[in-house]
């Protein structure tokens, strides 16, 4: 006597494929190809060995189609992210090496002043009515105050010739940026000193590039706020 296997067994096969392919990433057409092939074969093979009295519903049959369809459209997907993310990786390293030698401003409360003069920035988040800023030398006292009304959102390079108040030239070395911002009488959150800073080099790695700042150390490129 001939061994006829059940819808439900056979269904329960096919299903149990599925979900193992699905808990299986795909990346290659050749991989999405063999899964389909598979799928075929089972499903092909539970049609052969149907019950004639009993046979395949055909609601069975569209969902674990449509099943396919869905197994193959994730894999199909994670391979298209998967070049997407190697394209940005190769991007960023490109626009990174193409900064070296340029200046760029990151978040910082630094300056450097080299023969008398400090390059140097700041951000808001919002608009401000006032925005102030103290540079102090490296006892803390304020050497240099700038006062800025009515600035907007955004990045703001700035330099500093190096002049004292007594009208002499600041040393070189390092100075530090306290900057305070205020809008409608309330103290800003948002407000940051930048930092200049050349670029010397670029490192790359699992996490994508990094830029190397003498003075401000690695930095990704979501840190930089504008290159100069």
């Amino acid at each position: 006597m001939a061994v006829i296997t059940t819808p439900s067994a056979a269904s329960n096969t096919v299903s149990q494929s599925l979900m193992d392919s699905m808990n299986t990433k795909s990346t290659t057409g050749n991989q999405i190809s063999a899964e389909q092939d598979k799928f075929m074969t089972l499903l092909i093979t539970q049609l052969k060995n149907q019950d004639p009295l009993n046979p395949l519903d055909n609601a069975q049959v569209t969902s674990q189609l449509a099943q396919l369809n869905t197994v193959t459209g994730i894999n199909k997907l994670n391979d298209t992210l998967d070049t997407l993310k190697s394209d940005l990786a190769a991007s960023q390293s490109a626009q990174a090496v193409n900064m070296i030698n340029h200046g760029v401003l990151a978040a910082g409360t630094t300056m450097q002043v080299a023969e008398g003069k400090g390059i140097f920035g700041i951000e808001l988040g919002s608009y401000a009515d006032t925005v102030q800023l103290d540079i102090k030398n490296s006892s803390g006292k304020v050497v240099h105050s700038l006062t800025m009304n009515n600035v907007e959102a955004g990045v703001l390079p700035l330099a500093w010739d190096g002049k004292l108040e007594d009208g002499s030239t600041a040393a070189d070395g390092n100075y530090t940026l306290a900057l305070t911002a205020t809008a409608g009488g309330n103290t800003l959150t948002d407000a940051k000193a930048l930092t200049f800073g050349t670029v010397a080099s670029v490192s790359t790695g699992p996490t994508g590039a990094k830029l190397n700042v003498p003075g401000l150390g690695q930095l990704t490129m979501d840190q930089i706020k504008q290159v100069l």
